[in-house]
């Protein structure tokens, strides 16, 4: 039997709201954290992520009690990243609710943090997540929410990642977020090839076909969508009518 696919829903949140940008700027209002992760779900999304994206640049931990008000709410998988820089930090999330934490910046600065989380919490808590964007003919990973350039080569961190102790990846094209034209399908690919855990596509759904590229050219094991929810574009529901209309099996969801 096929692995089913997952379609992820992120709730970017900044000041204790969602928000959406392009291409990590321009941030605009788009609600409620609970109420919209509560409806996601109810619509048949796998997974909801929640990421307080201005934590690391503003150097605090993330909103740990608006993450704890999301959590008591969801009967799916909840992923908590921004600002997650320690053990500890991650310890606190877990206990708040999340099933899953997701390091960016802070891995960069000491990937042994990796490590330390899978030892103590298991591989499966610990996603990986990465903002790429285009450089030459590769990926240089950027931290900070997208701001601040690295000397890392996305893929190979990646994989890097993965043999750390990392479970799955979180892979953002920051050319490609909120741009609605579709996902950097090169890099998710090349990622995808790469390591041996999961990866996640992220910055770009534009549409229901664009998913479904993410998950067979992409070769993802799920796909991220926000700002096409948040703004009534369409709907979870829409899209995984969409996936299982194009063969990818999906979770079933009652009606």
């Amino acid at each position: 039997m096929s692995l089913t696919r997952r379609l992820i829903v992120c709730l970017d949140v900044d000041g204790g709201r969602v928000v959406k940008g392009t291409r990590f700027v321009g941030l605009r209002d788009m609600g409620d954290p609970v109420e919209l992760a509560t409806r996601y779900e109810a619509e048949g999304a796998d997974e909801i992520v929640f990421l307080d994206i201005s934590a690391t640049h503003e150097g605090r931990g993330t909103t740990l009690e608006l993450a704890r008000r999301t959590a008591e709410r969801l009967f799916i998988p909840l992923t908590i990243g921004g600002g997650i820089d320690s053990v500890e930090a991650m310890s606190a999330a877990l206990r708040a609710g999340a099933d899953k934490v997701g390091v960016n910046s802070a891995a960069v600065r000491r990937p042994q943090l990796i490590t330390e989380g899978a030892a103590r919490f298991g591989s499966q808590c610990v996603v990986a997540s990465i903002d790429a964007k285009r450089e030459g003919d590769g990926w240089r990973v950027y931290v900070a929410g997208g701001r601040t350039r690295t000397e890392l080569d996305a893929v190979e961190w990646a994989r890097e990642c993965a043999r750390l102790g990392a479970g799955e990846i979180l892979l953002t094209s920051v050319d490609c977020d909120g741009a609605r034209d579709g996902y950097d399908l090169a890099l998710t690919s090349a990622v995808a090839h790469a390591v041996n855990v999961p990866v996640i596509a992220s910055g770009g759904a534009g549409n229901a076909a664009h998913v479904r590229a993410a998950l067979v050219e992409g070769r993802a094991d799920a796909a991220l969508v926000a700002g096409i929810l948040h703004d009534g574009t369409t709907t979870v529901r829409a899209l995984k009518d969409a996936m299982r209309a194009a063969g990818i099996p999906v979770r079933e969801v009652a009606a």
